[in-house]
């Protein structure tokens, strides 16, 4: 099996198309969070033999560079690690998923992990 990281994408655009953006209260956004959350169970439920680490969503970005240290941003806001027998079956394992279905996601993108040349790891 290969290994596959797969990343979730987000932007402030996809937020103002969504359900979300038009949300009228605080109680309608929880339901819309709790139908994802259920989702999200349900999918990692159907899909559980071939997640490797399920992830988390992820937080404020530091960029570091031959400059230093400085605040960056990007649309990544979460990632999970998989196994598949091919690229394709990976990103398969994506479709209709509760990021871009249910929450204000933009989409998922899937690469394979690759081995590191000469590690003795």
């Amino acid at each position: 099996m290969k290994k596959f990281l797969a990343v979730y994408l987000g932007s402030a655009e996809a937020f103002e198309r969504s359900e979300w953006s038009k949300a009228p209260d605080e109680a309608r956004r929880k339901q819309l969070e709790q139908a994802g959350m259920n989702a999200w169970g349900a999918w990692v439920g159907a899909h559980r033999a071939s997640i490797v680490d399920p992830g988390t969503p992820l937080g404020k970005t530091k960029r570091i560079d031959a400059h230093g240290v400085s605040d960056s941003s990007n649309r990544l806001t979460a990632y999970t690690v998989i196994e598949a027998e091919s690229h394709e079956a990976a990103a398969r394992l994506f479709e209709r998923h509760p990021h871009f279905t249910i929450f204000p996601g933009d989409s998922v993108e899937v690469m394979e992990c690759l081995p590191l040349p000469g590690s003795p790891l």
